[in-house]
């Protein structure tokens, strides 16, 4: 049984730091890749960054860009994502994903995802 858990969630002040972890059980963990998605209240799910099953091969999304690292390490079956200077509008659910990924292409749409997390809270006050 597949499952992908996450981990490190909170409330912090704008401009602070958090650094989320996704420890995934189950699966070949190296023939997958991995993403981040958030959620806000009343809002779609949107891509946040991904990254290859192997290498260092990662797309984020504009909003992000410079704040945010995702990175993973095989060996601990576990992706990280990594929020620096966080802003009230990163305010969402935060969830990981897997998709089997044998290719070059790093995933940023939802749909090429085969398993999810359940998500973590993340609250940023102004």
């Amino acid at each position: 049984q597949v499952q992908l858990v996450e981990s490190g969630g909170g409330s912090v002040q704008a401009g602070g730091s958090l650094r989320l972890s996704c420890a995934a059980s189950g699966l070949p963990f190296s023939t997958y890749a991995m993403g981040w998605f958030r959620q806000a209240p009343g809002k779609e799910r949107e891509f946040v960054a991904a990254i290859r099953q192997i290498g260092s091969s990662t797309k984020y999304a504009d909003s992000v860009k410079g704040r945010f690292t995702i990175s993973r390490d095989n060996a601990k079956n576990t992706v990280y994502l990594q929020m620096n200077n966080l802003k009230p509008e990163d305010t969402a659910v935060y969830l990981c994903a897997a998709g089997l990924n044998y290719g070059m292409i790093v995933f940023i749409t939802a749909g090429r995802y085969d398993y999810w997390g359940q998500g973590t809270q993340v609250t940023i006050s102004s």
